[in-house]
């Protein structure tokens, strides 16, 4: 009895266990899809908080917005904020397009607006308070279309 002939399997047991097979191979599936969204979102919160780190360096611990941001940071009307309107400098300009990339940034969900807000809500709203430079960022030829559709959704 050396060699014996296999039986052969019932075909009602090998549809069960092909039935069982494809159930597992399902459940495996599911799992790598749900492992594979939630490294996702880990990733996305990470790179998100990336953004937020370099955004807030490039704002508050480099000098080139400086002079700009303590020139805005006062009441409506201003004479020196007229000027920087008026003549339109590079550094103006500049600080215009870091805000117009942060709302791009939010728009396309690369950063959160929860992060725009607490990091950058003060000095957005310190453009909002002074008529001319909302004016001179809702020309259209100006280009700063995310930056003009942020500030409209946002209160003084």
């Amino acid at each position: 009895m050396l060699f014996q002939t296999p039986t052969p399997a019932s075909p009602t047991a090998l549809a069960q266990i092909k039935d069982g097979a494809q159930i597992v191979s399902y459940l495996v599936g599911a799992g790598a899809a749900w492992f594979a969204w939630r490294t996702y979102q880990a990733n996305s919160r990470r790179e998100s908080a990336k953004w937020a780190v370099q955004l807030y360096e490039k704002f508050y611990e480099q000098e080139s917005y400086r002079e700009i941001r303590e020139a805005l940071d006062c009441d409506a009307g201003g004479t020196e904020v007229e000027k920087l309107v008026l003549e339109e400098s590079a550094k103006f300009t500049d600080y215009l397009n870091f805000f117009e990339l942060v709302c791009f940034l939010a728009q396309t969900k690369q950063i959160t607006t929860s992060n725009v807000t607490t990091l950058f809500d003060y000095y957005l709203k310190c453009l909002k308070r002074h008529p001319s430079v909302i004016g001179y960022i809702n020309k259209p030829d100006h280009g700063f279309e995310q930056l003009r559709e942020y500030l409209g959704r946002i209160p003084v």
